[in-house]
């Protein structure tokens, strides 16, 4: 073969190449094309993504007035914050009332996606995602404006032998419950609350927690605390005759009508020992099934756990000690309305993990409500062995207001 003859090989050989990469290149553009304008003609957008109506809107917002205080029974959010503070000194009565109405004003502005009354960041208010501002008062807050008033209920929890109770995470004149699905939200409106409340109180304690993230699972789905159970499961269905029954107080309560009781129970739990547990023996503990959180005695979350049902060697398929049997109470009246949250924080001393959950209940009165069923999970639960109860608050949450009024209003009358 001639020089000219390679050379002439090796052209059409180039241009062969540059040819069937030119050409595939372009044919790649050409499907890209294709494809982003069928995504956008079945979108209705340019951007070729899927219509801005399958997603997760952050303009959801929940009602401030009402009967009720909202964030009781609102749909969990994916993150809460908890924030106790203690009066001043010299807040009286007529203090603690200008301190309600600015605190209720700038709760429902923001729980709207407005800017609170001095927001110097509006911009951060404009994404409720669902925001709710529950308000909770703690004894010394109703004894400085009636003493009279004082719902015997309304005291610390007796103490528990298991108990190893931090001040950093128990007590509090006023309590204030913060939940959205966005944490910016969340941060956002403590601090303009914070910022209301410089003049009256003082905080003592902030707890945050969280669930799965927004549309992460379907609607309704239990949450699971860190130990991978399913946390919940028995809660009385909300806007039922059976969950006015166990939470709120009726109009025989005076100024906490349409009220209700609120338990904080900060629980530490022990990861790096609970590690080395194995499944059969989480399960056992707990008395449900990991996977799905049935009892094991059935098959379904909500199927009703069979506490006769015997081995074939003849012990309990759920054992008499396990937390789902030492939770359950044959007196219907013992019974809660619980909505916990996971909190996961920075590595303690000596230690792998420092996580847990924020344990919170609602009940119409504590006392014979919450009280007997932690007795017995005190005396006798296998979870003891991986769980530290380590704060505890009761506030009373007054009933909700309507517009021109304010949270606790009824407390003054």
């Amino acid at each position: 073969m001639t020089d000219s003859q390679q050379e002439s090989t090796v052209g059409r050989r180039t241009l062969s190449r540059r040819h069937l990469l030119l050409g595939g290149a372009a044919a790649g553009v050409g499907a890209a094309v294709a494809v982003g304008v069928d995504l956008v003609q079945r979108s209705g957008g340019e951007t070729g993504l899927p219509a801005p109506e399958f997603y997760p809107t952050g303009n959801d917002t929940e009602p401030f007035y009402g009967t009720h205080q909202s964030g009781v029974m609102t749909s969990p959010q994916a993150h809460v914050t908890l924030i106790a503070y203690d009066l001043l000194p010299g807040t009286s009565r007529e203090g603690v009332e200008r301190m309600l109405r600015l605190l209720t004003d700038d709760a429902a502005k923001l729980t709207l996606g407005s800017a609170a009354l001095a927001d110097t960041e509006p911009e951060l208010a404009v994404v409720p995602a669902r925001l709710t501002v529950t308000v909770g008062f703690g004894p010394e807050l109703v004894k400085r404006v009636n003493p009279a008033a004082l719902p015997e209920w309304l005291t610390p929890l007796p103490a528990f032998n298991r108990d190893s109770l931090a001040d950093e995470w128990s007590g509090g004149d006023l309590l204030i419950q913060v939940g959205s699905d966005d944490p910016l939200t969340v941060s956002h409106t403590v601090r303009m609350l914070s910022k209301d409340l410089r003049a009256f109180a003082t905080r003592r304690w902030a707890q945050s927690g969280f669930r799965r993230a927004l549309s992460s699972e379907s609607p309704g789905t239990t949450m699971r605390n860190l130990f991978g159970q399913v946390d919940g499961t028995v809660n009385p269905a909300a806007d039922t005759e059976d969950f006015d029954t166990v939470v709120w107080q009726g109009d025989g309560a005076g100024w906490m009508a349409g009220g209700t009781s609120f338990v904080l129970r900060r629980i530490a739990m022990n990861l790096d020992t609970w590690d080395k547990l194995d499944r059969s023996g989480r399960e056992q503990a707990m008395g449900r099934n990991l996977k799905n959180g049935a009892p094991l005695t059935g098959t379904k979350e909500h199927d009703e756990p069979d506490f006769e049902a015997k081995t074939s060697l003849g012990f309990p398929v759920i054992s008499d000690i396990s937390h789902v049997r030492r939770a359950r109470s044959e007196n219907t009246h013992e019974r809660i309305f619980r909505r916990g949250y996971n909190y996961d924080e920075a590595i303690g001393d000596g230690h792998d993990s420092n996580a847990g959950l924020l344990f919170i209940s609602f009940q119409a009165n504590p006392t014979t409500q919450f009280v007997p069923l932690q007795k017995r999970l005190d005396e006798l639960d296998l979870m003891n062995e991986w769980i530290t109860h380590i704060g505890s608050v009761v506030v009373a949450i007054p009933p909700g207001c309507t517009e021109g009024g304010f949270i606790g209003e009824t407390l003054f009358r």
